[in-house]
């Protein structure tokens, strides 16, 4: 089956924002990327999904590495100018300074990273692979801070949403009965 980009089927999925910060033949650039996900504690590994001819594809081959700036809830302008535009034909990093964004020097890799984030994660590239119709790259994060005052922006159905109310996890009745019914239902070995 294939799906058209932005097929309503597909608007179900609840993700962050990832700014995705690189440096290469298309000088340093910022491209806002949905599928971010921390696929392993040890080694800490972080997945990112890229369209191949972007230039952060192109960027993160050529270097090796990238960073992954999860952004803030106040960083919806940011994500904006950084996902509409192909680091191709813009100077995205200086679209987003003229905005007040502010960038720092990666500590332990080559690119600029992004100030007031959520999280940021510098990752040395550990593989890619080219899997339907974009690029899984798998970086090792060699540096990362966050901030727990700032909460991520949230993506669904195509819009920027914040975190707003705390659901508690069943209460201990709840875990009780489930246990006993754990218990009551194992499979035999």
């Amino acid at each position: 089956m294939h799906l058209q980009w932005n097929d309503r089927r597909t608007r179900q999925f609840i993700t962050n924002v990832g700014l995705i910060t690189s440096n290469g033949p298309f000088g340093p650039d910022v491209m806002a990327a949905e599928w971010t996900h921390h696929i392993s504690y040890s080694p800490s590994l972080i997945a990112i999904n890229v369209r191949g001819h972007d230039a952060s594809a192109h960027n993160i081959i050529e270097s090796k590495e990238f960073g992954i700036n999860l952004a803030g809830e106040e960083q919806n302008v940011a994500c904006t100018i950084s996902g509409r535009y192909s680091g191709r034909d813009v100077d995205k990093i200086a679209v987003l300074k003229g905005f007040g964004v502010k960038f720092y020097d990666g500590n332990k890799i080559d690119t600029p990273m992004i100030s007031g984030c959520a999280m940021n994660a510098e990752c040395k590239l550990q593989k890619y692979e080219e899997i339907g119709d974009h690029i899984m790259f798998v970086g090792e994060v060699v540096e990362i801070s966050a901030d727990e005052n700032i909460r991520p922006l949230i993506y669904h159905n195509g819009k920027y949403w914040r975190l707003s109310e705390y659901i508690e996890k069943p209460p201990s009745d709840a875990l009780i009965r489930i246990a006993k019914l754990v218990e009551q239902f194992k499979k035999q070995k």
